[in-house]
């Protein structure tokens, strides 16, 4: 557990809105610092291709069943799109949330045009959201691509979202992402680790990266690069597509103890499941992430045995 006098208030934090982000903070980080993140923002990123179809639980093309997984499961946070939150909100309270403040679909490849991701709201309206429903909305979330044309309006996006969230005491997770025509490989360790560094001068709180990858290379070693370039900003993992769930705890676990990342976000591997496979997955992935489980306790948390 960490100490709230260890907790370095960013100075964009006014007066009025620290104790709001203090409280969000360690909320969000369940009192560790660590963040395990339960994305739930594919309906728009991957329409449904990620919740339809071979190898796919037919329960996960009812978008409930991200709520169902989010409100049984040990989680820290369930990032998703407002208008998800505001539509099955209403029955599950007790879950925290994280509302993804931007999203594209995936039908334009880069082939065709650099991706490109605008803003949909604005804090005010998050603010006045979370005011007017009760519900725990404890930060906001936005995603750049690095490399793209349009990134110079992401980044001022970006950098204007983290100020306003900040000045309400809410806290910041910047998915960035190196992609575009310009960027020869997406999983280059060094280009990763440049995201990190922009999210920090950005001022946001956590960075979700994708792991990188070089022949020859272990990837958990790789992405230390990342994780120190990140500074004060925290550094969690994207999960990737769905695979073998020990695997996926033991990649997991060498990204904290071996890399040093502060967490994971995952999506398709958690809800792709029957909904009782994926509570019993995001609980092993707590265990690690929050508890410093070992993967074999873990695992057998999650097989039930």
């Amino acid at each position: 557990m960490i100490e709230n006098e260890n907790i370095k208030i960013p100075l964009d934090v006014p007066a009025k809105s620290r104790n709001r982000y203090l409280d969000n903070y360690l909320r969000i980080t369940r009192g560790r610092g660590r963040m395990m993140l339960f994305a739930g923002d594919q309906k728009a990123e991957h329409l449904n291709d990620d919740f339809f179809g071979e190898g796919i639980d037919p329960d996960d093309n009812d978008p409930e069943h991200l709520f169902r997984i989010a409100a049984s499961s040990n989680i820290g946070v369930f990032a998703t799109q407002l208008g998800l939150i505001a539509r099955y909100g209403m029955d599950y309270p007790s879950v925290p949330y994280l509302v993804k403040l931007n999203s594209k679909t995936n039908l334009i490849k880069t082939k065709q045009a650099d991706p490109f991701s605008p803003q949909w709201m604005d804090i005010p309206q998050v603010v006045e959201f979370m005011e007017s429903s009760r519900l725990n909305i404890l930060g906001v979330g936005y995603t750049i691509y690095l490399g793209s044309d349009d990134e110079g309006e992401m980044l001022s996006q970006a950098a204007r979202l983290v100020f306003q969230a900040h000045q309400a005491g809410l806290v910041t997770v910047l998915w960035i992402y190196p992609r575009g025509r310009a960027v020869g490989d997406e999983k280059d360790p060094h280009l990763i680790a440049g995201a990190a560094g922009m999210a920090l001068t950005l001022g946001s709180d956590f960075v979700k990266l994708n792991y990188p990858a070089r022949e020859g290379h272990d990837s958990a070693e790789l992405f230390r690069e990342a994780v120190q370039a990140a500074g004060r900003t925290k550094v969690v993992c994207a999960g990737g597509e769905s695979t073998d769930a020990r695997l996926f705890l033991q990649r997991i676990y060498d990204q904290i103890h071996i890399s040093g990342a502060a967490g994971n976000a995952t999506g398709r591997n958690i809800h792709q499941r029957p909904l009782d496979e994926a509570i019993r997955l995001c609980n092993a992935i707590y265990a690690i992430t929050m508890d410093n489980a070992s993967v074999d306790w873990a695992y057998r948390l999650y097989t039930g045995e």
